[in-house]
């Protein structure tokens, strides 16, 4: 897997969508912009691409990759930049750009690699999420 060509296609995306999303509502500084990128990016990469875009497929991993940004803005970027309300806009904005951009970084990891091919069952997965019914009888510890 071409990890580090789609790490670097990530980081941009981050850097340029952060320079966007919050240097509009901010004064964010670049050393800011830069750890959030790198943040966010490892987050996305290791939980949104490598867990579960293989196991619950594209969609499911759009989803966690703008909450999973746009969570971490927001916490994160109340923190260092001092505004707590002003700041969900900043990171629905990020968030939003983030996840546009992962609709293309999903297409490139999914025909590059095999996430399709893996066998999900050994594993320990159902990718169905169907499972059996067990059927046992009571036993009664009294009457043995």
């Amino acid at each position: 897997m071409d990890i580090t060509r789609i790490f670097i296609i990530k980081l941009v995306v981050s850097l340029l969508a952060f320079a966007i999303g919050l240097d509009l509502f901010f004064d964010a500084s670049l050393a800011e912009i830069i750890s959030f990128s790198l943040t966010t990016t490892v987050i996305s990469l290791f939980i949104g691409d490598r867990m579960i875009l293989t196991r619950l497929g594209n969609r499911n991993a759009l989803v966690v990759d703008f909450f999973l940004t746009y969570i971490s803005v927001w916490v994160f970027g109340s923190v260092v930049l001092n505004s707590y309300i002003q700041i969900a806009w900043g990171s629905i904005i990020s968030a939003t750009i983030i996840t546009a951009a992962e609709v293309l970084v999903h297409r490139y990891i999914v025909k590059r690699t095999s996430v399709g091919t893996s066998n999900e069952r050994t594993l320990g997965f159902n990718p169905k999420l169907a499972y059996g019914m067990e059927m046992a009888e009571e036993q009664d510890p009294k009457r043995k």
